[in-house]
């Protein structure tokens, strides 16, 4: 009743094909925002900044970059987590060599760097897919992080081997280091994710993106109707990598503050992986509930029991969590294999048709 497109006319092509092209979503959109920016840097404490909402949103990103490679256009990747080091260590790199650089364009800079890498692993995809890609993709997780331990270039001859985000501050306020607030963090990581979920919605949704699904769909017809797989398939892997290396930049620059390459280690690609199944395949909004399932229920499994008087000894409340929370990721994907955003478009199509949905 409330949420129909009846008596929205549209008067030109843009408006009709505009990303949000009901007026409601519109709003929820606007309404998002607002609280995202407005409200919740000033309800929410250190411990839900720092643990929880920065790491969402820097997952999310990762997740979306995820996505267009393997939701859109078709190609299995387990190198996640070692795009986004690239990420992560072009930026160490480049803030140290050339302080003087604003450090909101450092994070950009390293993105492509992380796209240039993310290129070169993609050739593979050129003659092999499926299970065989994903082998070759991991094989770059394993090469990238080996070798980031091993060239002390990499992390300026550290003894320790760790890199950690130098203090930068920008008109006065500081962004990274250990004296930057949560809130600054949260900002940042917020409107990267903000900026390139939208740039990601438009891409996917133009000619860039049909050419993805359809190399996705069936290669060999896709070659037939003029579509170049090395060039699209390239160009997936590259835009895929620059999501994931901004991801690994804002993961040290704005959360960790620093880290070893363990940070970056298979169980993170995995762990995206598991963002975009249980958020759904060929989605933006998918990548985003998927980012939000997989980082909060962990934290809330993990502190609900004290909650209610449990007292659980630190290992078995480790053990439970994983077996809950393995159980829960194999619930939603037998109830719901197109994963979260299947859900919120049924949603959406029963509240159209409401009072009366079939």
């Amino acid at each position: 009743m409330f949420y129909r497109e009846a008596g929205q006319f549209k008067t030109n092509y843009q408006s009709d094909q505009a990303v949000f092209p009901i007026l409601q979503d519109r709003v929820f959109i606007a309404l998002v925002l607002i609280i995202a920016y407005g409200v919740v840097p000033w309800i929410a404490d250190e411990y839900w900044l720092q643990a929880v909402l920065i790491p969402f949103l820097i997952f999310s990103l990762a997740a979306i970059g995820l996505n267009i490679l393997t939701g859109y256009a078709g190609q299995v990747s387990l190198g996640t987590g070692a795009f986004m080091a690239v990420g992560a260590y072009a930026t160490y790199k480049i803030t140290t060599a050339f302080p003087e650089i604003n450090i909101l364009l450092v994070y950009p800079m390293a993105g492509l760097v992380a796209a240039g890498v993310g290129t070169l692993f993609g050739l593979p995809s050129l003659r092999i897919k499926g299970f065989y890609l994903a082998v070759a993709t991991l094989a770059a997780q394993f090469f990238i992080l080996w070798l980031f331990n091993k060239v002390g270039w990499f992390f300026n001859d550290n003894p320790s081997g760790t890199i950690t985000a130098p203090p930068r501050a920008l008109f006065g306020i500081t962004m990274t280091g250990p004296e930057a607030s949560p809130e600054v963090r949260y900002y940042i990581s917020l409107t990267f994710l903000a900026v390139m979920g939208l740039a990601a919605k438009n891409l996917v949704r133009g000619r860039i993106g049909r050419s993805w699904m359809a190399i996705r769909d069936m290669d060999i017809a896709a070659e037939i109707i003029g579509i170049q797989p090395l060039k699209t398939k390239l160009l997936a892997f590259a835009i895929s990598s620059f999501y994931c290396g901004v991801a690994g930049a804002l993961m040290i620059f704005a959360w960790l503050g620093s880290a070893e390459t363990e940070a970056f280690d298979i169980f993170v690609s995995f762990q995206v992986l598991f963002m975009i199944i249980i958020g759904g395949l060929g989605s933006i909004l998918g990548s985003i509930l998927g980012a939000a399932f997989i980082t909060i229920v962990p934290i809330f499994l993990t502190n609900f029991p004290p909650m209610v008087g449990l007292a659980i000894s630190t290992d078995l409340s480790k053990h439970l969590e994983e077996i809950i929370f393995g159980g829960l990721i194999v619930f939603f994907l037998i109830v719901e294999p197109a994963g979260f955003a299947r859900l919120w478009q049924i949603a959406k199509e029963k509240l159209r048709q409401w009072p009366f949905p079939y």
